[in-house]
């Protein structure tokens, strides 16, 4: 019989962090569950550490792989996974006791909902940067799915270790891809592109480790271009292959970058918009530079977002909220 669900943990040299993460899949208050543990080639003692704890807990699969990097692992590990919903869990990550019940309560009431995370906390706390609690803050503000859909182009709403998925459906998709970015993202864009709905946990039921070495400090696919190449490319898919004209709302080093690609893509965007008056009436890189008032009315333009702080894009959506523009249809926030 097939358990309740799968926890699908890929593991690359992480014998200082891999016992805590074990023990808080043990802990779990659903006994029901299964750990898929794929080893991608360790030169550490994480393979010694897994193979020792799954012959105290037959629970426990061990699948010991040559070294192929992080998506071949997930793959060969979704593979494995003997049950429908499946959580994903990483070796330096911590999960509270009841978060399976609580994402399996919630995709059990919610049969729409595809995906579902939960809030995170960060940590080692003292070591947590200014930025990484910015961001931690922004994760945690949403939770319902549309505020997950709004936002999805913003960054990943989502962080990958604390979500429980359809299995099915993440198949039906392709599953993991080497993509030219983080392995997660391109998976959430294209469950979005097919209307996947993703869905939240209002409670902190996940530890997310920050260490200097994370491979989203680390790894080129992790880098803000590249988040920006895939964003693009999604919009291509869908908004961007319309002839509206395109707006850029905010000149600054995000709205500049952003423009250099559009162009490059053959989109070239036919204005940026600022509220800065020094800036009306300009033009930045070749660009003319509007003002708020002249934004045209909804239905002519596409308006795309790109302040990075969330109280300039909310500030921004209720001026355009206010002027009869729609998100998603008439305006998209990036960052």
């Amino acid at each position: 019989m097939n358990p309740r669900v799968s926890v699908l943990l890929p593991v690359y040299n992480a014998a200082g962090t891999l016992p805590a993460a074990l023990r808080s899949v043990c802990w779990q208050s659903v006994p029901d569950w299964e750990l898929v543990l794929v080893d991608d080639g360790s030169l550490d003692e994480s393979l010694s550490i897994a193979r020792a704890e799954a012959a105290r807990d037959p629970r426990i699969r061990v699948l010991a792989r040559p070294h192929q990097g992080l998506v071949a692992s997930l793959q060969a590990g979704l593979a494995e996974c003997r049950a429908e919903l499946v959580a994903r869990m990483d070796a330096d990550d911590v999960s509270h006791p009841h978060r399976l019940a609580r994402q399996l309560e919630f995709l059990e009431a919610h049969p729409e909902i595809s995906v579902v995370g939960c809030r995170v906390r960060i940590f080692p706390f003292r070591t947590r940067t200014e930025g990484m609690a910015r961001y931690e803050s922004w994760l945690n503000s949403l939770v319902e799915p549309e505020e997950l859909a709004r936002d999805l182009l913003v960054e990943s709403p989502l962080v990958h270790p604390s979500v429980v998925f359809r299995r099915s459906e993440i198949l039906e998709v392709g599953g993991y891809l080497q993509s030219r970015g983080p392995e997660d993202y391109d998976l959430w864009l294209r469950l979005h592109e097919r209307g996947a709905r993703f869905g939240k946990v209002g409670e902190v039921l996940f530890y997310w480790r920050d260490a200097p070495d994370r491979v989203t400090r680390t790894d080129p696919r992790c880098g803000r271009d590249r988040f920006r190449e895939m964003k693009l490319d999604f919009l291509m898919r869908t908004r961007l292959g319309q002839e509206r004209p395109l707006l850029l709302w905010g000149a600054g080093p995000n709205g500049k970058a952003l423009a250099r690609e559009l162009a490059a893509r053959g989109r070239p965007a036919r204005a940026f918009v600022d509220s800065h008056p020094g800036r009306r009436g300009q033009q930045i890189a070749g660009i003319p530079v509007l003002g708020p008032e002249q934004v045209p009315p909804p239905g002519e333009v596409l308006v795309l977002l790109t302040p990075g702080h969330p109280r300039a894009r909310a500030q921004i959506r209720g001026f355009l909220g206010a002027l009869g523009h729609c998100e998603g249809l008439d305006f998209v926030s990036l960052a």
